[in-house]
């Protein structure tokens, strides 16, 4: 299915790889933003096999979902990432076995506009796209929107705007988001105790 894929779309990325030194990452958004309205795994598997020659680095067995737009070619995707639909991707580094949910804007850093002359509009004044880097194992919530790197092993709350970096296993929330405490092995241990004593109330009532 991968290599088959990947042939399909072959014309896109050609196209896109060729006319790249004439129109940089424009024609990349446009072919991304056409990939990303074909719908279930199949549209998955059609915009990973043009990611996987067109971005910095895109791994075969990552999920991306249907409407899912990447914006700058300097992103890679690490093994088993998921990201769910109706995501806004730009330059950053996504590393292994993360979740991002649904909605979840990832920005190229807190840089892209300056806005400190008056006397010009700002959209005329510049800025600097910084890739931001996710660590591995994290799970970014819904409709977050992610301007700051984030470490290893986090949660990113549901809606949080991460303004600054985040800690190694932190659970984060708010905006701007702030790590309210850190994951641990008691975590864990709480959690097969729930399931246990959600079976057992579930046979007892049975």
């Amino acid at each position: 299915m991968r290599v088959l894929a990947a042939l399909v779309v072959a014309p896109v990325t050609l196209l896109c790889l060729a006319t790249a030194p004439w129109f940089g990452d424009d024609i990349f958004a446009a072919c991304s933003q056409m990939l990303s309205l074909l719908p279930g795994k199949t549209g998955s598997y059609l915009r990973i096999g043009f990611y996987r020659f067109t971005l910095r680095s895109c791994a075969q067995d990552c999920f991306i979902g249907f409407g899912t737009v990447m914006s700058q070619r300097d992103t890679v995707i690490g093994s088993g990432v998921y990201i769910g639909p109706q995501c806004n991707i730009g330059a950053c580094r996504i590393g292994a076995h993360c979740l991002i949910a649904s909605g979840v804007h990832v920005m190229s850093g807190t840089e892209q506009h300056r806005f400190v002359r008056l006397d010009t509009p700002i959209r005329e004044q510049g800025g600097a796209l910084n890739p931001v880097a996710i660590g591995e194992d994290c799970w970014i919530g819904n409709g977050s929107l992610v301007m700051a790197d984030i470490e290893a092993q986090c949660v990113i709350g549901a809606g949080s705007v991460v303004t600054r970096p985040i800690p190694e296993r932190s659970i984060a929330v708010g905006n701007p988001a702030r790590a309210i405490r850190e994951r641990s092995p008691a975590d864990d241990a709480m959690l097969r105790g729930d399931v246990q004593n959600n079976r057992r109330g579930f046979e007892a009532r049975s």
